[in-house]
């Protein structure tokens, strides 16, 4: 009970720019946890339809490995699709990988939807803070200027000490804040990096097996 009854106290000293703070903090974890979920089912998804296309891919098996992505609404299928839809067709790699380039830049945007708002909260949370501390500072200021010379240095220390609650709230809100949005970055990554591994197999195959149908075609 004393530990609550600490924050409760804390809380209610530290002046009106506690709330904001606060709201800023519950928006920030709020989109924080939606991000989170998001990318970790396009992880697991990614994981699982890689693990089947690859194989195919391996083999030659384009068609079912085509029918495959085109039935699958994970980045990744929708990278390799428009490879594997043009695979066949268009002779050239680089027009191939020019295409699923274009697919790439479509999908990263989404992956990366919302994420720079926690940071953006993050600094918010620290702004809040000292603009809370500098407003306690001046009303303290100003409440001692009219006060008794006996009393002026004590309410003036009391008067600092609430004026810094908002500071120190405002850092407990951001650093964390901060912290997911580094975590959510990576976690962002490693998923835009798993697509161009994906990317890049995927036309060493197709190059491999146009090569093979080359060499195949000047034998005959």
């Amino acid at each position: 009970m004393d530990f609550f009854y600490s924050i409760a106290s804390f809380f209610g000293t530290g002046g009106v720019f506690m709330y904001p703070i606060l709201i800023v903090f519950a928006v920030g974890v709020a989109i924080a946890i939606e991000r989170y979920i998001t990318l970790s089912i396009v992880t697991n998804k990614n994981r699982a339809v890689w693990e089947k296309v690859q194989p195919l891919l391996t083999e030659g098996e384009f068609d079912e490995a085509r029918e495959l992505t085109s039935q699958d609404e994970s980045t990744i299928s929708q990278v390799l699709n428009m490879g594997l839809t043009l695979q066949g067709t268009v002779r050239r790699r680089e027009d191939i990988e020019i295409a699923m380039e274009e697919s790439m830049m479509e999908i990263v945007p989404r992956l990366e939807k919302r994420t720079p708002y926690v940071a953006l909260a993050s600094s918010i949370a620290t702004l809040l803070g000292l603009l809370g501390t500098i407003m306690g500072l001046i009303q303290a200021f100003t409440a001692v200027a009219n006060a008794n010379p006996a009393e002026k240095a004590d309410l003036l220390s009391a008067s600092i000490s609430v004026a810094m609650n908002t500071t120190a709230f405002g850092l407990m809100v951001a650093i964390p804040l901060l912290i997911i949005h580094a975590i959510l970055t990576s976690k962002t990554g490693d998923i835009v990096d798993s697509l161009e591994m994906a990317t890049v197999k995927s036309l060493n195959v197709f190059s491999r097996r146009a090569k093979r149908m080359a060499e195949a075609a000047v034998v005959a």
